[in-house]
């Protein structure tokens, strides 16, 4: 396995929210997993991590929406992207293009971190403050929550967070 397909789990990484952190910590492992893969059983692996990777971001979506964040929302758009090029070398893969599975997981290993610590924990704050509990995906006290003063997408492109 090479040092550029390998993400390691660290309290970086870790936002406080126990279902987002588990989800998280499954998507290192199967990172991890289809790297270190016999070429023979690479592309069942990234296969597992693509569907893995659909419903991680699903439960995120799910959890916006629950909070009024609008879908042209940055951190939606993002997701769409990663899933977009994640389908795409599947595809490929299926027709014999097999080297893409490990460009696609070198741009997960850089892309996921700075995407955890960024948009996730914006997220999780956000769901926080709002009183949503990730376990149950409800509120808190019953009622549901509007989205405010959701930080700008070009505020996240300059370095503050975004959910």
């Amino acid at each position: 396995m090479s040092t550029d397909t390998t993400l390691t789990w660290s309290p970086e990484l870790a936002l406080g929210d126990a279902r987002t952190d588990t989800t998280h910590e499954e998507f290192v492992e199967l990172v991890n997993a289809t790297a270190a893969a016999a070429p023979e059983a690479q592309l069942a692996l990234y296969q597992e991590l693509l569907a893995h990777t659909v419903e991680h971001f699903a439960q995120e979506e799910r959890w916006m929406t629950a909070c009024g964040i609008p879908p042209d929302f940055c951190h939606f758009g993002q997701h769409n992207s990663v899933l977009e090029v994640m389908r795409e070398v599947e595809r490929r893969a299926l027709i014999g293009e097999m080297a893409l599975i490990e460009s696609m997981l070198e741009a997960l290993v850089e892309w996921f971190p700075q995407h955890a610590q960024s948009m996730d924990a914006g997220l999780v704050g956000y769901l926080a403050e709002k009183g949503f509990d990730t376990a149950t995906e409800t509120f808190k006290d019953g009622a549901a929550a509007t989205a405010t003063a959701l930080p700008s997408c070009s505020s996240h492109e300059s370095g503050s967070s975004c959910a």
